[in-house]
């Protein structure tokens, strides 16, 4: 059995890479979000076994061993994979920073990813794991859009830390990639108008939507032995918007 940590799995992407991993059975997922849906109701219903879940704020980074690694996870086990999916988008034109709203997304977009990195690792080597990392970035960190200055930073830091990790640890088996998603039709783009919708899409080869099943694929590539080979790059599943 492999084990998962993966993050933000309350609703849209995180459900879906959930019930993607899920068809494997050789996987164990621990899910970590901030609230209880009833998707993952219904996950934890029909995967009894292999979906774990727990409550927690990412925005408290400091407390992330004694409760994910200690608590929830438990050091003795372990760990295969780290699925860096959730996050949290501040949107707004630069003139308007605000520096609370700029922390706080930082906070759950790069300081707390960073904090589970660091105990996901030394849980791989604990173990003798050849472990993977995915984080989640956007495409908005290669292609501009009015008003996701901040997000897109956040997501660019990741991209850095991703590839530096990959090449830190690599000898040691230990992987790290950046999967560059599209816009996608989740919770996180529901405030946009149709217009701006089709706008963006607009962008792209396709004309449409990154669709959630083809990253969340991605993703169970990047976690399996298939991609051995694949380490410190930047995946891009954008329908074509580079």
């Amino acid at each position: 059995m492999k084990n998962i940590l993966v993050t933000g799995v309350s609703r849209g992407l995180g459900v879906q890479i959930v019930k993607t991993l899920m068809e494997d059975e050789i996987y164990c997922v621990f899910g970590v979000s901030r609230s209880k849906t009833i998707e993952i109701e219904k996950l934890l219903s029909a995967y009894p076994e292999r979906f774990k879940w727990m409550s927690y704020d990412l925005s408290n980074a400091e407390d992330v061993r004694r409760e994910i690694f200690k608590k929830f996870i438990g050091l003795k086990t372990p760990l295969h994979g780290f699925v860096n999916n959730a996050a949290i988008a501040y949107d707004d034109i630069v003139t308007n920073l605000n520096y609370e709203s700029l922390l706080k997304m930082y906070q759950v977009n790069v300081f707390a990813p960073m904090m589970i990195t660091k105990y996901a690792i030394r849980q791989f080597l604990l173990h003798h794991t050849k472990g993977s990392i995915v984080h989640l970035s956007s495409i908005s960190v290669h292609t501009g859009y009015k008003g996701l200055a901040m997000y897109a930073s956040s997501k660019g830091a990741l991209e850095a830390f991703s590839k530096n990790t990959a090449r830190e640890w690599g000898e040691r088996g230990v992987r790290s990639n950046a999967l560059v998603a599209g816009f996608m039709e989740t919770s996180m783009s529901a405030t946009l108008s149709v217009e701006q919708k089709d706008r963006i899409y607009k962008r792209t080869s396709m004309k449409q939507p990154t669709a959630t099943q083809s990253v969340a694929e991605t993703i169970r590539f990047l976690l399996s032995e298939s991609a051995a080979s694949i380490t410190a790059q930047n995946i891009y599943v954008d329908s074509g918007t580079i």
